[in-house]
């Protein structure tokens, strides 16, 4: 069984969230893959962005990544205190760990911060929300980041992407580099992709 762990910092977006559930539970629903999608965050409930509480699977101090093939990661708002978690030691570590384990890390929007701020995609190329003049890639450029100014960019086993707008087609890719691109496409069709 292929697993991934999609981790919900404190203030995340239910935009980007939802695709990574909807995409592997259509292909494990409709098409038998065999994949599982587990969630975890700091507490056993989980605010997102605009007030939307989410129950997870798992808190941070219950993960195995060696129960994981994946870590998935979407973005939230600052105001709603997504950097208070997502830029914590404890999520940098979690994150190094999954690297560290050659473990796909796909993230949305401004999810590539915390992996830009731990260090593993220094002088590797990615791209994060890149609207209101760019101010969040100028500040995963900080981080020792090759700004790249596309939807979407792999590089170094990561999956980086610039707004919520790119939230499916990151979730289809994630499908495709861990199961096959043939599931991908037949699962992406199937929704309407």
């Amino acid at each position: 069984m292929t697993n991934v762990l999609l981790f919900l910092n404190k203030g995340f977006e239910t935009m980007e969230f939802s695709p990574f559930i909807d995409v592997c539970g259509w292909s494990k629903n409709d098409y038998a893959v065999d994949i599982n999608v587990t969630t975890a965050g700091f507490t056993s409930v989980v605010s997102s962005t605009f007030d939307v509480d989410v129950m997870v699977d798992k808190v941070i101090d219950e993960i195995n990544i060696d129960d994981f093939d994946a870590l998935a990661i979407p973005g939230g708002f600052e105001e709603y205190g997504f950097y208070q978690e997502a830029y914590s030691d404890e999520f940098l570590n979690l994150i190094r760990q999954f690297h560290d384990a050659g473990k796909l890390i796909a993230t949305i929007c401004v999810g590539a911060l915390p992996v830009g701020k731990s260090g593993i995609l220094k002088g590797k190329n990615a791209t994060t929300y890149h609207l209101k003049n760019g101010y969040r890639q100028k500040e995963l450029k900080t981080f020792g980041v090759n700004i790249v100014n596309e939807p979407i960019v792999f590089d170094n086993n990561v999956i980086t992407s610039y707004c919520p707008q790119t939230a499916a087609r990151v979730a289809f890719k994630m499908l495709g580099l861990l199961i096959n691109k043939e599931t991908e496409q037949t699962v992406k069709h199937a929704m309407g992709y």
